[in-house]
């Protein structure tokens, strides 16, 4: 038997609403374990995006949303909940050491959330380029070159469902999918 609170409805009604998201097919929700430090109540999951191949052992674009709550309010986050995303893309050689690249990185969060009418306050969050070499007997790519997008929101109310739309857009985006019902020209019928 566990001591641990049950969770307020509030935070129930949340999870609810993330839950009941249904992404476009290029994408893969899975739950995920939340860090249980962060907040009193805490639940996530992750999104990849599928490669053209179908494989997606390791994943060119991944994310992970976690919802935070705090039945008493924190200051910083000015209300009782806090949604806490991280993306990481593979970079295109010809994308390295662009300097729009975190400018753009953090529009396709910033339009992601205003296109869902995901409204929120105290948006905050960083978007860094980084570059793995390998080296000895470690397995995998010699070199990996990545974006990845660390960004964290209060959310308004507590139907989220619109900021699971918003996070999913932002994996999209940074996976370079176009937009739902616009296909690629390679691909169109003439």
């Amino acid at each position: 038997m566990s001591d641990a609170p049950a969770p307020p409805q509030e935070f129930q009604q949340a999870v609810a609403s993330l839950r009941a998201v249904r992404p476009r097919p290029e994408l893969v929700i899975a739950p995920l374990d939340a860090p249980p430090r962060l907040a009193p109540f805490t639940w996530a999951f992750s999104v990849e995006a599928v490669t053209e191949d179908g494989d997606s052992s390791e994943p060119d674009t991944s994310g992970r949303l976690i919802l935070l709550h705090d039945p008493a309010g924190q200051d910083s986050w000015g209300g009782t909940f806090r949604l806490v995303c991280f993306v990481q893309a593979r970079l295109e050689p010809e994308q390295l050491g662009d300097e729009m690249l975190p400018v753009v990185g953090w529009s396709w969060l910033t339009e992601a959330l205003e296109l869902a009418g995901a409204e929120h306050v105290a948006l905050g969050g960083t978007v860094t380029q980084t570059s793995s070499v390998r080296f000895g007997d470690i397995a995998g790519p010699r070199r990996d070159d990545d974006v990845e997008l660390r960004a964290s929101w209060t959310p308004v109310g507590s139907d989220l469902s619109r900021h699971a739309e918003a996070f999913c857009a932002l994996v999209a985006s940074a996976a370079g999918l176009p937009p739902v019902g616009v296909l690629p020209l390679a691909t169109r019928r003439v």
